[in-house]
């Protein structure tokens, strides 16, 4: 699946209509009276359609991830976890972003009746272009809805380290969000992935889809509840399928820390997956 993310409401989000962001740019930051408040890609796996504003650096790190898969057909079971992961968001203009996606190290152990193996090491770095195409300064204000697209590519690191992959993988993912009233918020991303085989030459296509409802309790608490599934994967592996819910609690209006965790409803699933994390915009 792809890194954790979430979409989280808090308060009165965007700027006057009257407030003109176009002109700001990387070189030429927006200034701290036009931020749109602060809203991450994290804890959900479901991402947000909106970016980060032009100049402005937002990270969003899993301090510390879990799993543990259910038994194989032989009785094997894997477990592992990831430090650090990070998307370091950077906001080009107004309504685009560059994110460059980290796993510095993450350790999985499959013990099984006869045999055990670990592997350990970097995952891949996912280079990746946010681009909204409404709702960013006006969502909640005069549009109900916001919409986003984003090209990326997986680039691997270690070879045969057992964590990262082999090859170059990209795709395209697609963010829509909602404002439902009452505190509510719908988040949903749909995409299409080129995947390298492992076993043959040639690549497959894989679809991802997610789903989240999320509530604002105060403009600094919320909480979320997901579905999600990832299809079409290798010959054998079987399609995941997850629930999960978590929360998120704003300290400043540049930092938030979050946790949650994911249930797999399907035999290619992780069994659980527990997580906490923290983002900061600069």
């Amino acid at each position: 699946m792809a890194a954790c993310c979430a979409f989280f409401v808090f308060g009165d989000l965007r700027t006057s209509a009257a407030d003109d962001k176009t002109g700001y740019s990387l070189a030429n930051p927006t200034p701290d009276r036009l931020l749109r408040d602060m809203t991450t890609d994290r804890p959900d796996i479901t991402e947000v359609p909106f970016t980060v504003d032009a100049g402005r650096v937002q990270v969003e790190t899993t301090a510390f991830g879990f799993a543990r898969s259910r038994p194989d057909a032989e009785g094997a079971v894997g477990q592992g976890y990831e430090l650090f992961g990070s998307n370091i968001r950077i906001g080009l203009t107004s309504d685009l972003e560059a994110t460059i996606i980290v796993a510095p190290y993450a350790r999985q152990r499959i013990a099984g009746p006869k045999a055990a193996r670990t592997a350990s090491g970097s995952g891949a770095v996912v280079l990746r272009a946010k681009w909204n195409l409404w709702g960013n300064d006006t969502f909640g204000k005069t549009s109900t809805t916001a919409f986003a697209v984003l090209p990326y590519v997986s680039l691997p690191t270690e070879s045969h380290n057992g964590i990262s992959p082999e090859a170059l993988d990209g795709g395209l993912q697609t963010f829509f969000a909602a404002d439902l009233g009452g505190n509510f918020s719908l988040g949903i991303n749909a995409g299409l992935h080129s995947v390298q085989n492992l076993d043959v030459v040639g690549r497959h296509m894989e679809t991802t889809a997610s789903m989240t409802i999320g509530y604002a309790w105060t403009d600094k608490f919320s909480t979320y509840g997901e579905i999600a599934a990832r299809t079409g994967l290798r010959e054998g592996m079987g399609d995941i399928g997850l629930v999960g819910g978590g929360l998120a609690y704003r300290i400043t209006p540049n930092v938030q820390i979050d946790g949650g965790v994911n249930f797999g409803v399907t035999a290619a699933s992780a069994r659980y997956n527990p997580f906490i994390g923290v983002s900061a915009r600069f």
